[in-house]
């Protein structure tokens, strides 16, 4: 049964889903369970979930885990890193049809979870528990906590205990212009910044892209140089100069014999601190 707690007016949702059929039912089983909730949004990648939510403030979202793009851990990310300072995080629900994720989710503090297909009782006691979290939240809540949060669903911290067996370190890229493929020692790189599908290799000499991706990339770099600072970038660590923080908690980098300023994000702001 729907909760009867109090919770602030038109208490609003966005819904990230990329099997139309999902999205739909999950729509009409929150009509049901909570009448008073109006979704703003409904989305089918991790891409267009930060986009939208950063536009209408959702209170909630409900994330599917497995996206196209980017999964809805990342869609979080992305949110936190361009949230205003001051202005209410979102409770997330993560949607799932793997139970192991939901579980890590939900232990790693998330407002809850969901296992597809969602079932009526469970919706239920997922609908009673966010209403009873808005009803009890303050008006403006600071983003410190989610970003605790999102730093243990991350692993963000760099020299932190892999879970698995770690593969080899790459110590060459590849990189193909045309019929010619550049051999970039990994030794000379300064930093890796995604773009699109393709991942910018940045060296004091030139810059090269290579098609993979930074997911791919980092498992194969040594953490302890190269720190990621930002959901699309990574920088050698040696290679900055200055780490300068602003008021809404970012972090502009100066290199060491460059021109460019790079951004690291609230979210990865805790690796610069003074000694």
């Amino acid at each position: 049964m729907p909760s009867d707690t109090p919770e602030p007016a038109r208490a609003t949702a966005l819904i990230a889903e990329d099997e139309t059929l999902l999205a739909e039912g999950l729509r009409a089983e929150l009509a049901r369970a909570w009448p008073g909730l109006r979704i703003v949004a409904t989305v089918g990648n991790g891409a267009s979930a930060a986009r939208e939510a950063l536009a209408r403030r959702p209170d909630v979202c409900f994330l599917d885990i497995r996206m196209p793009g980017a999964s809805g851990l990342e869609a979080a990310e992305a949110m936190a890193e361009d949230w205003p300072e001051g202005d209410r995080f979102p409770l997330i629900v993560f949607v799932t049809a793997y139970d192991q994720y939901a579980l890590q989710a939900f232990d790693a503090q998330a407002a809850d979870y969901l296992v597809k297909p969602v079932e009526p009782a469970r919706l239920d006691a997922c609908v009673a528990r966010l209403r009873q979290r808005l009803a009890e939240r303050a008006p403006q809540t600071a983003l410190a906590r989610t970003v605790e949060q999102l730093r243990a669903w991350l692993g963000a911290s760099p020299g932190a205990p892999a879970a698995h067996a770690a593969p080899p370190r790459l110590e060459v890229l590849q990189a193909s212009v045309g019929p010619t493929v550049h051999m970039v020692p990994v030794d000379e790189v300064l930093y890796f910044e995604a773009a699109d599908k393709y991942v910018r290799v940045v060296t004091a000499e030139r810059d090269h892209l290579i098609r993979t991706s930074l997911r791919e990339l980092l498992p194969q770099l040594d953490e302890r140089q190269f720190w990621q600072v930002h959901r699309s970038l990574v920088v050698r660590a040696r290679a900055i100069e200055t780490a300068q923080r602003d008021e809404s908690g970012k972090v502009f980098l100066k290199l060491r014999g460059r021109p460019e300023r790079l951004t690291a994000s609230r979210l990865y702001a805790h690796l610069f601190r003074g000694m």
